[in-house]
């Protein structure tokens, strides 16, 4: 079992507003097509949720946000979903979409019994697809729960074999501007000027991937613009990334 997380900045143009990398995402799939086992995709929302996110003054915490601010990101993520779905309906897989509401609960608590669902669906011939969302909690508060949040969650209850995160960069840098790549993410920090977004940018995905990592579960950081490298990573022939194991 491998859950894998295309990061909005792959799949997404984040310097313009509801723009998809079609042909990137195309490639990434047709790759996965080749994988032999089960898989899971989770999906961010880069110039759809994000955007969106970010102009409303959406976050994590749960709060009383903007009612139009939530419309507008729950719909514009069903969108980016569809686009995702679409590529894999055309390169012969079956999806299965799996929305965040699906298993966390209104107090913001996973549903066990649906996650595991989820895992039974992959072994079915199906591909199960989430995404990063805004849901809505108790008491009329809403948050934006991130795909990178996700894939913790999933990982905590399905135990995965590897863990994906699939970015627009080599992997995780120490010096973003010398793209000086960290090889192994143990104690090295990394440059949290990489990605800056409304769910916490490269600082949530390097703590979401050592909580990962903790339940020994590998976790890889790899480059999405070379497909070639993410089955290398599966099939653990030696690749360029970060890796935690």
């Amino acid at each position: 079992m491998i859950i894998i997380k295309l990061g909005g900045s792959i799949i997404t143009n984040k310097q313009k507003s509801l723009t998809v990398k079609l042909n990137r995402i195309n490639k990434i799939v047709e790759k996965l097509k080749t994988v032999k086992e089960e898989i899971i995709i989770i999906h961010g929302g880069g110039s759809f949720g994000h955007y969106w996110s970010l102009k409303y003054n959406m976050h994590t915490k749960p709060m009383k946000y903007n009612s139009h601010g939530i419309s507008i990101v729950k719909n514009s993520m069903v969108e980016l979903n569809k686009i995702i779905l679409n590529a894999f309906f055309k390169t012969g897989f079956n999806p299965y979409v799996f929305p965040a509401s699906n298993f966390i609960n209104v107090h913001g608590i996973p549903i066990i019994e649906k996650i595991l669902e989820m895992k039974e669906i992959s072994k079915s011939g199906l591909v199960p697809i989430s995404y990063g969302d805004v849901l809505w909690r108790y008491k009329r508060r809403s948050y934006i729960l991130s795909g990178d949040r996700i894939m913790t969650i999933l990982s905590k209850i399905i135990k995965p074999r590897l863990a994906i995160f699939i970015l627009n960069e080599d992997g995780i840098y120490s010096n973003f501007a010398k793209k000086k790549l960290i090889y192994k993410l143990n104690n090295e920090k990394p440059d949290i000027k990489m990605i800056n977004d409304s769910t916490g940018g490269i600082e949530r995905k390097c703590n979401e991937a050592k909580q990962i990592q903790t339940l020994n579960v590998k976790v890889f950081f790899v480059n999405g613009n070379k497909p070639n490298r993410i089955i290398d990573a599966i099939n653990n022939v030696r690749f360029v990334g970060t890796l935690l194991e």
